[in-house]
């Protein structure tokens, strides 16, 4: 019996293992012990996807998150609207709870599985320089699904503003509130595009190469078949309908036109309303015997 058990297990096929998660280690002063409850109750099983997604198949060195008050140093280092980072050599998250996130993170989870993302990344590519738009896109692509916000967000950005290319995107990130906003919206409707015509192996793909010491432009290449100029004219393309059309049906114009039209519409269906009521009160009458 022994042996028939172990012959089978032999047959028994092996498929990949899944990946495993990093620990993470939650530090806190007293007055943040509810928000460290709160991280500490997220199990390693609701972030391992993104690990998956990015082909991290060692757990590697566990996480440290640091959550800070707003007095503290860590806080004063950064612009007041932001709600974490992550410094990737150093295995380090630093959240505050204390501050409302904003676009592209709406709650603090959120901002722990962005941040928690540029980790692995910076994991997956050995900390050989990747470019802020991927980084960023890809943060944003692998910690959540797509919301109806993001889509307002490039729709808002594709009005107000012209064509940004690859460079200035980066410089985008290093700029005031409104910028940074801009630049989280471009670049994550730029790198979901970029996985929904190639598939969610693309970023693996990637980070391996440049993992491998291949130049990121190179490894873009090779796995994509584009430069990353040709992914942003072709990004661009595809949002000329937007670029185009938005500011004319915006325009004041046509606000104006609309404006008419509906009060034109408002006054001709008023009147037939009106005749309607004076046929009925005309056809009371003559039934009506007493009528004078």
């Amino acid at each position: 019996m022994c042996r028939l058990v172990l012959f089978l297990w032999f047959l028994t096929p092996i498929g990949p293992r899944a990946p495993e998660f990093p620990n993470l280690r939650v530090e806190a002063p007293p007055e943040l012990a509810a928000a460290r409850t709160h991280l500490e109750s997220i199990s390693p099983a609701r972030l391992a996807d993104i690990a998956e997604l990015l082909s991290i198949a060692d757990a590697g060195r566990d996480i440290r998150i640091v959550l800070a008050t707003e007095n503290s140093n860590l806080a004063r280092s950064v612009a007041p609207w932001i709600a974490g980072f992550a410094v990737g050599e150093s295995n380090l998250i630093v959240i505050f709870p204390a501050r409302s996130p904003g676009y592209p993170d709406l709650t603090i989870e959120d901002v722990l599985r962005h941040e928690v993302a540029h980790v692995l990344i910076w994991r997956a590519s050995a900390g050989r320089p990747v470019p802020r738009w991927f980084n960023e896109g890809a943060a944003m692509e692998v910690e959540r699904e797509r919301r109806f916000a993001d889509q307002t967000q490039l729709l808002y950005q594709l009005v107000t503003g012209g064509r940004t290319n690859l460079q200035e995107l980066d410089r985008l990130f290093s700029g005031g509130q409104s910028d940074q906003t801009r630049a989280y919206a471009l670049a994550g409707a730029l790198v979901h595009e970029l996985r929904q015509r190639y598939g969610p192996s693309v970023f693996r793909e990637i980070l391996t190469r440049v993992n491998r010491g291949t130049k990121f432009d190179t490894a873009f290449a090779e796995v994509t078949g584009d430069t990353p100029s040709q992914a942003e004219s072709e990004f661009w393309r595809q949002q000329r309908i937007w670029t185009s059309w938005v500011p004319i049906i915006t325009s004041s114009t046509t606000l104006w036109l609309a404006v008419t039209m509906l009060a034109i519409v408002a006054i001709y269906v008023r009147r037939r309303r009106n005749r309607e009521l004076e046929e009925q009160w005309a056809k009371e009458e003559e039934s009506d015997p007493d009528a004078p």
